[in-house]
């Protein structure tokens, strides 16, 4: 919600007349310097948005703000020209109240075009998020970033690296949408205290790798591209097992960890899941993923797969003490069983750990055969909320 700045007025006042903390104002007004606003100026509100009424005949300032339960100041601050005592049948006013419902539709067809809808609507209402474009896929589709938090602590969770892996990007909105909505509101989640965890942390959400590859699974293959991917599929016209981006490279196993090793043991050629690739880190998805590991210094990765309620943790030996402790909490908080070592190698939090020697977790949501159905949704995402909160402790 943007509001213009009157004489006198504070960011701390704002923070006060609309129950907002005053750090969630500051972060959403980069731009502003707190102590110097400008009469005039827009500042914005996170976690309001504004909608307009039009007067009935005889209604007073006093029925609206009863009406509405406002602070009679919040309705002048927001109709700075209007004259509430002498308010005329029909006259237009705007009414600002607190978002209370859910922005993301995680239970939607969840493509790369929902997401984009549902980011620029958290981006919208909830201003302290930092957005940026961290990398294109191999269509050219923004790989998407979302910052929130303060904290030294840096935590990146991504989602959606394999095509049919797209109820993690659901989950994982969906968790982001309760996240912003506790802070705003100072509320708990998952039993702490939100705005504890946006002073400790901060969180890089990716939360879809492989756009292209979810659109492929969900609404076929682009016209272009209809034959060669029918081809790469085996001559299967049905791409709900997809794994892979569009160009049939598994982005999960395209990183340099044991990666001459796999690559005796999986697909040769490019199709629907499990081939590395000519080379280590050759796909645009996986290039902007490994440059952001190393440009930006993540104390903790987590990336969402599915299936089968599992979190490895381990890799080579090369995990901090502090890897099993996280993730003996993690499968505390999910209900998950926490799994060291597996036989499996390329992946990005292998990579992540054999790089930095830092905790990375592949979480493994759900139980089934993938593509998850949406029917599992709420089960899952019963797990996972606490989890996820707990790696941002």
């Amino acid at each position: 919600m943007k509001i213009q700045v009157r004489s006198e007025d504070t960011l701390e006042y704002y923070g006060q007349l609309f129950a907002v903390p005053l750090v969630l104002i500051i972060d959403a007004n980069l731009d502003s310097n707190p102590e110097q606003l400008q009469v005039g100026q827009t500042i914005y509100i996170p976690g309001y948005k504004t909608s307009t009424y039009s007067i009935r005949h005889g209604e007073t300032i006093a029925d609206l703000t009863n009406f509405y339960q406002l602070e009679k100041d919040a309705l002048l601050l927001l109709n700075q020209t209007t004259d509430f005592d002498n308010l005329s049948t029909g006259e237009d006013i705007l009414i600002p109240s607190r978002i209370t419902h859910n922005i993301v539709n995680p239970k939607a067809h969840y493509d790369y075009s929902q997401l984009q809808l549902d980011l620029k609507a958290l981006v919208d209402y909830y201003p302290f998020i930092q957005k940026r474009q961290v990398g294109d896929s191999v269509l050219k589709k923004s790989l998407d970033e979302l910052q929130i938090g303060m904290g030294e602590r840096k935590v990146q969770i991504n989602a959606s690296f394999h095509a049919n892996e797209w109820i993690t990007t659901c989950i994982f909105m969906q968790f982001l949408n309760d996240y912003l909505r506790a802070l705003v509101d100072r509320d708990k989640i998952s039993g702490v205290q939100a705005l504890t965890l946006y002073e400790q942390s901060q969180l890089f959400a990716i939360p879809m790798v492989n756009p292209d590859g979810v659109d492929l699974v969900l609404n076929g293959p682009p016209i272009d591209l209809h034959q060669h991917l029918i081809s790469l599929n085996k001559g299967n016209m049905d791409f709900s097992g997809w794994k892979a981006n569009i160009r049939g490279v598994d982005l999960n196993k395209q990183f340099p960890a044991n990666w001459e090793f796999e690559k005796k043991r999986k697909p040769s050629k490019p199709g629907p899941r499990d081939f590395l690739g000519y080379t280590p880190i050759s796909e645009p998805e996986t290039k902007a993923m490994a440059q952001l590991a190393l440009q930006d210094d993540y104390d903790r990765l987590l990336s969402l797969h599915t299936q089968g309620k599992e979190i490895y943790w381990g890799y080579e030996g090369l995990e901090p003490p502090e890897s099993a402790i996280l993730a003996q909490d993690f499968a505390v908080a999910s209900g998950y069983e926490a799994v060291q070592y597996v036989d499996s190698f390329v992946g990005y939090k292998d990579w992540f750990i054999q790089e930095f020697r830092k905790p990375g977790f592949t979480i493994e949501l759900g139980i089934g055969q993938n593509p998850l159905p949406i029917s599992q949704f709420d089960e899952i995402y019963a797990d996972m909320q606490p989890l996820l909160v707990r790696a941002l402790r």
